[in-house]
Protein backbone atom coordinates (compact mmCIF):
# COMPACT_ATOMS: atom_id res chain seq x y z
CA UNK A 1 0.00 0.00 0.00
CA UNK A 2 1.33 3.45 -0.88
CA UNK A 3 1.14 5.23 2.48
CA UNK A 4 2.52 8.45 0.99
CA UNK A 5 -0.63 8.85 -1.10
CA UNK A 6 -2.84 7.84 1.85
CA UNK A 7 -1.21 10.47 4.08
CA UNK A 8 -1.50 13.09 1.36
CA UNK A 9 -5.24 12.46 1.22
CA UNK A 10 -5.63 12.25 5.01
CA UNK A 11 -3.88 15.60 5.46
CA UNK A 12 -6.65 17.19 3.40
CA UNK A 13 -9.45 15.59 5.44
CA UNK A 14 -11.36 17.27 8.25
CA UNK A 15 -11.35 15.87 11.78
CA UNK A 16 -14.93 14.68 11.22
CA UNK A 17 -13.90 12.88 8.01
CA UNK A 18 -11.07 11.16 9.89
CA UNK A 19 -13.46 10.11 12.68
CA UNK A 20 -15.88 8.61 10.12
CA UNK A 21 -13.00 6.83 8.41
CA UNK A 22 -11.83 5.35 11.73
CA UNK A 23 -15.37 4.07 12.39
CA UNK A 24 -15.50 2.48 8.93
CA UNK A 25 -12.11 0.82 9.43
CA UNK A 26 -13.15 -0.51 12.84
CA UNK A 27 -16.31 -2.02 11.30
CA UNK A 28 -14.30 -3.59 8.48
CA UNK A 29 -11.81 -5.15 10.91
CA UNK A 30 -14.67 -6.65 12.94
CA UNK A 31 -16.07 -8.43 9.88
CA UNK A 32 -16.16 -12.18 10.57
CA UNK A 33 -14.44 -12.93 7.26
CA UNK A 34 -11.37 -10.91 8.30
CA UNK A 35 -11.30 -12.52 11.72
CA UNK A 36 -11.60 -16.05 10.28
CA UNK A 37 -8.86 -15.34 7.72
CA UNK A 38 -6.38 -14.52 10.49
CA UNK A 39 -7.63 -17.17 12.94
CA UNK A 40 -7.20 -19.90 10.34
CA UNK A 41 -3.48 -19.09 10.12
CA UNK A 42 -2.84 -19.08 13.87
CA UNK A 43 -2.55 -21.73 16.55
CA UNK A 44 -1.77 -21.65 20.25
CA UNK A 45 1.99 -21.73 20.85
CA UNK A 46 2.82 -20.18 17.47
CA UNK A 47 5.57 -17.54 17.32
CA UNK A 48 4.26 -14.32 15.76
CA UNK A 49 5.09 -10.69 15.23
CA UNK A 50 2.58 -8.11 16.39
CA UNK A 51 2.33 -4.34 16.08
CA UNK A 52 2.58 -2.30 19.28
CA UNK A 53 0.77 1.02 18.75
CA UNK A 54 2.51 2.74 21.66
CA UNK A 55 6.00 1.79 20.47
CA UNK A 56 5.06 2.13 16.79
CA UNK A 57 7.05 -1.03 16.15
CA UNK A 58 6.85 -4.77 15.67
CA UNK A 59 7.35 -7.03 18.67
CA UNK A 60 8.01 -10.75 18.91
CA UNK A 61 5.36 -12.82 20.63
CA UNK A 62 3.80 -16.22 21.16
CA UNK A 63 0.09 -16.98 20.89
CA UNK A 64 -1.26 -18.05 24.30
CA UNK A 65 -5.00 -18.01 23.69
CA UNK A 66 -7.35 -17.42 20.77
CA UNK A 67 -10.65 -15.74 21.61
CA UNK A 68 -13.62 -14.91 19.42
CA UNK A 69 -12.56 -11.32 18.54
CA UNK A 70 -9.04 -11.05 19.96
CA UNK A 71 -5.91 -13.02 20.73
CA UNK A 72 -3.73 -13.21 23.85
CA UNK A 73 -0.03 -12.94 23.02
CA UNK A 74 3.00 -13.20 25.28
CA UNK A 75 5.61 -10.54 24.47
CA UNK A 76 8.83 -12.56 24.18
CA UNK A 77 11.05 -9.58 24.98
CA UNK A 78 9.51 -8.44 28.27
CA UNK A 79 7.10 -11.31 29.23
CA UNK A 80 4.02 -9.05 29.17
CA UNK A 81 0.70 -10.55 28.07
CA UNK A 82 -1.20 -8.58 25.44
CA UNK A 83 -4.84 -8.87 24.42
CA UNK A 84 -4.76 -7.84 20.78
CA UNK A 85 -7.02 -7.52 17.81
CA UNK A 86 -6.32 -10.25 15.29
CA UNK A 87 -5.49 -7.46 12.84
CA UNK A 88 -2.40 -6.55 14.95
CA UNK A 89 -0.73 -9.86 14.05
CA UNK A 90 1.76 -9.46 11.19
CA UNK A 91 1.31 -12.83 9.48
CA UNK A 92 2.83 -11.83 6.15
CA UNK A 93 5.99 -10.13 7.44
CA UNK A 94 4.91 -6.72 6.19
CA UNK A 95 7.40 -3.86 6.60
CA UNK A 96 5.85 -1.60 9.23
CA UNK A 97 7.98 1.44 8.47
CA UNK A 98 5.76 4.15 7.05
CA UNK A 99 7.74 6.48 4.88
CA UNK A 100 6.28 9.67 3.59
CA UNK A 101 8.12 10.03 0.33
CA UNK A 102 8.29 13.66 -0.53
CA UNK A 103 9.62 14.51 -3.94
CA UNK A 104 12.79 16.45 -3.14
CA UNK A 105 14.76 17.02 -6.29
CA UNK A 106 16.28 20.25 -7.47
CA UNK A 107 14.52 23.24 -8.95
CA UNK A 108 15.32 24.58 -12.41
CA UNK A 109 17.06 27.59 -10.90
CA UNK A 110 19.31 25.39 -8.75
CA UNK A 111 21.05 23.71 -11.70
CA UNK A 112 23.64 25.21 -14.06
CA UNK A 113 25.50 23.96 -17.10
CA UNK A 114 28.55 21.99 -16.00
CA UNK A 115 27.09 20.99 -12.60
CA UNK A 116 27.59 17.39 -11.57
CA UNK A 117 24.32 15.93 -10.29
CA UNK A 118 22.98 12.49 -9.48
CA UNK A 119 19.76 10.53 -9.98
CA UNK A 120 18.39 7.00 -9.81
CA UNK A 121 17.67 5.36 -13.15
CA UNK A 122 14.69 3.11 -13.95
CA UNK A 123 16.53 0.14 -12.40
CA UNK A 124 17.14 2.15 -9.20
CA UNK A 125 20.87 2.32 -9.95
CA UNK A 126 22.63 5.47 -8.77
CA UNK A 127 24.01 7.52 -11.69
CA UNK A 128 25.92 10.77 -11.90
CA UNK A 129 26.44 13.08 -14.81
CA UNK A 130 27.36 16.56 -15.96
CA UNK A 131 24.59 18.96 -17.01
CA UNK A 132 25.06 19.71 -20.72
CA UNK A 133 21.63 21.24 -21.51
CA UNK A 134 18.82 22.85 -19.53
CA UNK A 135 15.33 22.17 -20.89
CA UNK A 136 11.96 23.40 -19.60
CA UNK A 137 11.12 20.27 -17.59
CA UNK A 138 14.30 18.19 -17.82
CA UNK A 139 18.07 18.44 -17.97
CA UNK A 140 20.29 16.59 -20.37
CA UNK A 141 23.17 14.87 -18.60
CA UNK A 142 26.35 13.35 -19.94
CA UNK A 143 26.81 10.14 -17.95
CA UNK A 144 29.98 8.32 -18.97
CA UNK A 145 29.42 7.59 -22.67
CA UNK A 146 25.65 8.12 -22.80
CA UNK A 147 23.23 11.02 -22.45
CA UNK A 148 20.18 11.02 -20.19
CA UNK A 149 17.19 13.37 -20.01
CA UNK A 150 16.07 13.57 -16.38
CA UNK A 151 13.29 15.61 -14.75
CA UNK A 152 14.53 18.20 -12.24
CA UNK A 153 12.53 16.53 -9.47
CA UNK A 154 14.69 13.40 -9.69
CA UNK A 155 18.03 15.19 -9.40
CA UNK A 156 20.17 15.57 -6.29
CA UNK A 157 23.47 17.22 -5.51
CA UNK A 158 26.62 15.10 -5.62
CA UNK A 159 29.20 15.62 -2.91
CA UNK A 160 32.77 15.21 -4.11
CA UNK A 161 34.28 13.32 -1.19
CA UNK A 162 37.76 13.23 -2.75
CA UNK A 163 37.70 17.00 -3.17
CA UNK A 164 36.67 17.49 0.45
CA UNK A 165 39.46 15.26 1.71
CA UNK A 166 41.97 17.04 -0.50
CA UNK A 167 40.87 20.45 0.86
CA UNK A 168 41.39 19.23 4.42
CA UNK A 169 44.90 18.03 3.61
CA UNK A 170 45.74 21.37 1.97
CA UNK A 171 44.43 23.31 4.98
CA UNK A 172 46.40 21.11 7.34
CA UNK A 173 49.64 21.24 5.32
CA UNK A 174 50.84 24.69 6.52
CA UNK A 175 50.52 23.61 10.15
CA UNK A 176 53.08 20.85 9.60
CA UNK A 177 55.67 23.10 8.03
Amino acid sequence: MNFSEVFKTLNQASAFDLFRLRAAIDRALDEPSWLRAVQSRLKVGQAVQFFDLRANALKRGQVLEMRRKDVVVLDLDDAVRWVLSYAAINLDGVDVQIREQKLQGLGRNEVSLGDVVGFRDRDQQQRTGTVIRLNDKTVTLQCDKSQWRVAYAYLHRVVDVDGMVQDIVELGAPLRG
